[in-house]
């Protein structure tokens, strides 16, 4: 009777076991789906962004690189003498040709001028059949947009071609008159066939733009574009069902989106991903998950089956010298990762140490670049400093040969003192050509920056006076401050020399340089009277390659340049606009003046 209760007993007590693996077994089942598919989304979701983010740059970048365009249209002279003037004689050919040229160097669709009644000027597709010289576009939106004082922007599709096309507008402004308004036409048929294409390829992927009502105007997928998309469901990170159009075999194949704003377009960028393959892994990590559950659970029964016929003592020592094992492994395996780590934070360490030292050795090569640059744009200043002085001295030699026959000693002595002035004159100068143009490491010593800038006035002298520059000077003698003489004096010229550049145009050429200290730092301030520093140009001025110039006229890199060297002499180069042109302000460590007794 005891032998059958026993019997009973045990038996319920398996029935209860095999019940609770079951319901275990449909939980973890459930759990890792669940998990899995979370996951699988998560992953999906990492990977959208990181496309959203490639495809934003590309399209910003796009756009960005004609943005600059018609602010630069609209400071052009032939623009503006074609506005004032519509009907005077060659203005409007002038125009033309210039903006065709202006259009085939930035690759852009078309660029054209508006009065500002709305009718074309000039056009750079004046010799085409289809120009646009002559009609009236007032009543499109970048005009009016533009008209209204900002820059306005626009997006449209050809009708002929279905091509999508973005407009840039912006005022023509003289004298705070408006003169009218440019307009810059591009394609961005490219950024959407390399969409199609990546789509066409991957075939699970598909991106798109949509405007602030939510109508898709770019898409990889043609069938999706002039539609609009559900907002609501995008917004709250629900699966997409796919429309009919893309997909008719299986119109209820769902997609993963990810959405990324474009504030500046007024857009949003969506791309959609097929879900199906999260799905499928994850019912395979369910099953997996499954049989690894019931795998486990039979070989839990198997291990409490063999604990209740093992005696605890002998359970107790095997634990103990499995926990011991355990941590004996631990320990060597934590020791090998250290060793590892070590191994690689001091490989990294030299790796970092060597791309210093080639920074370093690349920055004294372009430094030294910088140099020879300016000396090239000053040579012919040089040639004419040295030239003046060989031919005095020329002419001094020959009238002592004739006034040592006649015997004027001292008209002779006369001369041979100015043949001396001018030789030392000579070596002056050549002396500071061999000493700027030196390659030397940065070499931080006490220096009169009022010396500094009469060595840097003595090497822009012939061009001073060629261009009929008027310099005023405003410098205290004694400030000094801890630098490089031979790096300050490129920063100084090339501060200079871009004022000049600046002043080309202007009728009144003023150079004002201020020298000063104040509050533990001494000042250099470099002025003109040239037009100033448009706002569109002042965030990007110390951008290395970025300059105003024509081609050829210069690298972008001076400004660049200059800003780093007084970094390195622990100071700031500053840009800002005066009441008569630009204004550059450098501030130095400045050394204290001591009285030795």
């Amino acid at each position: 009777m005891q032998a059958f209760r026993q019997f009973a007993v045990s038996r319920s007590a398996g029935t209860v076991a095999a019940w609770a693996a079951i319901i275990g077994l449909c939980a973890a089942v459930v759990f890792v789906y669940a998990w899995s598919e979370r996951r699988g989304y998560a992953q999906l979701g990492e990977v959208q962004a990181q496309q959203l983010e490639l495809y934003a740059a590309a399209l910003e970048s796009e756009l960005g690189r004609h943005e600059y365009l018609p602010a630069i249209v609209a400071l052009d002279h032939d623009v503006h003498a074609l506005l004032r003037n519509p009907g005077g004689a060659g203005l409007r050919e002038r125009a033309n040709k210039r903006l065709t040229s202006l259009n085939a160097r930035a690759g852009s669709l078309a660029i054209f001028v508006l009065d500002t009644a709305g009718l074309v000027q000039a056009a750079s597709n004046w010799y085409q059949p289809e120009t646009s010289v002559g009609m009236d576009l007032s009543a499109l939106p970048y005009f009016s947009g533009a008209m209204q004082g900002g820059p306005a922007r626009h997006f449209s599709r050809a009708a002929a071609r279905n091509s999508p096309e973005y407009y840039f507008a912006q005022q023509v402004l003289q004298g705070g008159m408006v003169l009218g308004v440019v307009v810059v036409k591009i394609s961005l048929d490219p950024i959407e066939s390399t969409w199609g294409a990546s789509a066409a390829q991957s075939r699970n992927d598909f991106f798109m733009v949509l405007d602030a009502d939510g109508v898709i105007v770019l898409s990889s997928a043609p069938q999706w574009r002039n539609r609009k998309a559900d907002l609501q469901a995008i917004d709250q990170g629900k699966p997409v069902v796919a429309w009919r159009a893309l997909d008719p075999a299986a119109p209820s194949t769902r997609y993963a989106s990810q959405s990324r704003p474009m504030a500046r377009q007024g857009w949003r960028l969506l791309t959609l991903t097929n879900a199906a393959p999260v799905k499928l892994q994850a019912g395979q990590n369910a099953v997996v998950a499954g049989l690894l559950a019931g795998f486990l659970g039979l070989l839990a029964l198997f291990v409490a089956m063999r604990r209740r016929a093992i005696a605890s003592r002998l359970h107790a020592r095997e634990a103990l010298q499995r926990a011991h094992d355990e941590l004996e492994r631990r320990v060597a395996d934590r020791t090998a990762e250290l060793h590892a780590m070590n191994r690689a934070l001091l490989h990294e360490i030299g790796e970092r140490e060597h791309a210093e030292q080639v920074l370093r050795a690349s920055q004294d090569d372009l430094l030294h670049a910088s140099k020879l640059a300016l000396l090239g744009q000053m040579s012919a200043g040089i040639t004419h400093e040295i030239s003046q002085p060989l031919t005095a001295l020329r002419s001094l030699s020959f009238n002592a040969q004739l006034l040592l026959k006649r015997g004027d000693l001292a008209r002779v002595e006369k001369n041979l003192r100015s043949v001396s002035d001018l030789t030392e004159r000579m070596g002056r100068l050549t002396e500071q050509l061999k000493s700027f143009s030196r390659k030397t490491p940065l070499a931080m010593a006490p220096l009169t920056l009022s010396t500094a800038l009469d060595n840097t006035l003595q090497l822009l002298e012939n061009r001073i006076r060629t261009e009929h520059a008027c310099v005023q000077l405003d410098l205290a003698p004694s400030v000094r401050a801890m630098c490089d003489a031979n790096r300050l004096e490129q920063v100084l010229i090339n501060l200079c020399a871009n004022a000049l550049d600046a002043m080309l145009d202007a009728p009144v050429k003023n150079l004002a340089i201020r020298l000063w200290s104040a509050g533990g730092r001494a000042h250099i301030q470099v002025s003109d009277s040239g037009a100033g520093i448009p706002e569109a140009v002042m965030a990007r001025l110390f951008e290395p390659f970025f300059s105003t110039k024509l081609p050829g006229q210069g690298l972008g890199l001076g400004l660049a340049i200059s800003a780093d060297i007084v970094r390195d002499f622990g100071g700031t180069l500053r840009a800002s606009n005066g009441q008569g042109g630009a204004v550059f302000e450098l501030d130095l460590i400045l050394v204290e003046e001591t009285s030795h007794v």
